[in-house]
């Protein structure tokens, strides 16, 4: 069984698939922090994303796992737990560049239906039920108004100690910035599978947005 979700920055789906994945006991698939992990490597290793030759002869070496604990799952590269480190705002301000790369999203895409092939799975991104699962037993497509988002990646960002709380406004355009880039980009862009379910999460606690996943999950289940 595969659960997908797809949404904008911000909106929710990578805590929902969380929640989700542990109510129905099935794996959850961080593909967004797959891609942080790509970029936090080029960066860390000086590799410019224009430079494709480079960036294709990095991901032949690439090594990517998350490994399970009892607190949480983290996500090692070559070796090397990522986890915090793919967090910060640099990665934030690059990632989407990265994402768009042609190579980097087939590879990626390899990637995940390896690790989605034998086991019940819930993944979130941006092109999970358009291109990476297209045939998913289910798909959702979270959402929220702009300003709700950018509160949450505020909060997020004070936390980690890259913004202050007077910041909202900047947040709110590299916001605008990231989506337009999501939904523009040549390769895979952010965009509904005509036969997902939206789910607009501005008013609604993430419980609630969990609950909603549930239910049409199991409802849907019930029939088989």
């Amino acid at each position: 069984m595969i659960v997908a979700i797809d949404g904008p920055a911000a909106s929710g789906k990578s805590t929902a698939a969380l929640g989700v994945a542990k109510a129905l006991n099935i794996t959850h698939l961080d593909t967004g922090s797959m891609y942080r992990a790509v970029t936090f490597g080029l960066i860390s290793n000086q590799i410019s994303f224009e430079d494709i030759k480079a960036v294709e002869y990095f991901l032949e070496s690439l090594k990517l796992r998350f490994s399970k604990s009892k607190k949480r799952t983290d996500l090692i590269l070559n070796d090397k737990n990522v986890t915090d480190l793919i967090r910060n705002n640099i990665i934030s301000e690059n990632v989407s560049e990265v994402s768009a790369i042609k190579i980097i999203r087939e590879f990626m895409v390899r990637i995940q239906r390896e690790m989605a092939s034998d086991t019940d799975c819930i993944l979130e991104g941006r092109d999970i039920g358009t291109v990476v699962f297209p045939n998913a037993d289910f798909k959702f497509f979270v959402t929220a108004d702009e300003k709700s988002r950018a509160s949450r990646r505020l909060n997020d960002l004070v936390d980690s100690g890259d913004k202050n709380v007077s910041e909202l406004n900047s947040v709110l355009e590299d916001l605008k910035v990231r989506d337009h880039k999501d939904s523009t980009r040549i390769h895979s862009p952010l965009k509904k599978a005509e036969d997902a379910l939206v789910i607009d999460t501005t008013y609604l606690t993430i419980n609630e947005v969990v609950e909603k996943i549930v239910n049409t999950v199991n409802q849907k289940r019930t029939l088989y």
